[in-house]
């Protein structure tokens, strides 16, 4: 790849752009100098940034504001959210794709075999969650309206969370891969939390979506990631990057490892393509 350059950077958000410190609030989001940087270098040699990440659309465009994206005059950010289920643009916030499914299945068999689980899906209108009930401090953004499961995941959804505290991350791979949970995608975090989605629906096919709207492939696309959630994009990019914390299965995936996030590592990786003046 000698003599190849990204034209498009897809970035992780937590745990890629953001440090995660157990039951940290938005208030400690920050964006490292060295990774602000690294951005605005590639946005200086005309690649594309998109944030992807499996947040909600609404704990996204907080951290486009960190990194000063978009800038001043030019056009709206394309921004992949919920694992791929949604792509919308920013600012303002406008969805111009959404995929959405019946989770009501999948959510009751997970239940069967956890029944005091936390079920969130987002509620876009006030900023939040509906919840059957409350997640732990930090985990997640926006407000948190208290809803039964039935209405939770009555009607089409573009993604469910499913969070266990008392869990495990290992407990929830074995039953996933035991449900089979059909029709229904599911990626599993670093803690007993499970996002599910629709089949067929990852950031990889968010990023795709992208890529057709702006004349671009998979072959131009660094991705940027550390989580399960970022296997498919790191596999289907033209160079996939896991962060130097991830664990194997994520790693395994990538083209290559980079810096853990508390050494900057999305910023060393994108240094070897855009880098600093003099460097």
């Amino acid at each position: 790849m000698a003599d190849w350059t990204p034209k498009l950077v897809a970035l992780d958000i937590d745990g890629t752009l953001l440090s995660w410190v157990d039951g940290q609030t938005e208030d400690y989001e920050t964006i490292s100098e060295p990774v602000h940087d690294a951005v605005h270098r590639a946005l200086d040699a005309g690649a594309h940034i998109v944030l992807s990440s499996g947040r909600s659309p609404h704990g996204m465009t907080g951290i486009a504001d960190l990194l000063h994206i978009p800038r001043e005059d030019a056009d709206r950010l394309w921004v992949v959210a919920s694992n791929g289920a949604v792509v919308f643009r920013y600012p303002p916030m406008e969805v111009v794709h959404e995929e959405t499914f019946d989770a009501a299945p999948a959510v009751a068999a997970v239940l069967e075999h956890h029944p005091h689980a936390l079920v969130a899906v987002e509620e876009r209108t006030v900023g939040g969650y509906r919840v059957n009930r409350v997640f732990p401090e930090g985990e997640l953004s926006g407000e948190q309206l208290i809803t039964s499961v039935d209405d939770i995941v009555g009607e089409p959804v573009s993604r469910v969370i499913i969070r266990d505290p008392e869990a495990t991350a290992e407990d929830f791979i074995e039953l996933a891969a035991r449900l089979g949970l059909h029709g229904t995608d599911y990626v599993v975090g670093w803690t007993a939390w499970m996002d599910l989605s629709p089949v067929g629906v990852s950031k990889a096919s968010g990023l795709e979506h992208v890529c057709d709207k702006i004349g671009l492939g998979a072959a131009d696309v660094l991705a940027i990631g550390d989580g399960r959630n970022d296997i498919e994009m790191l596999r289907w990019a033209g160079r996939g990057v896991a962060m130097g914390q991830a664990v194997e299965e994520v790693r395994a995936a990538a083209d290559d490892v980079t810096a853990p996030v508390h050494e900057d590592g999305a910023a060393v990786e994108m240094s070897r393509w855009f880098p600093p003046a003099g460097g």
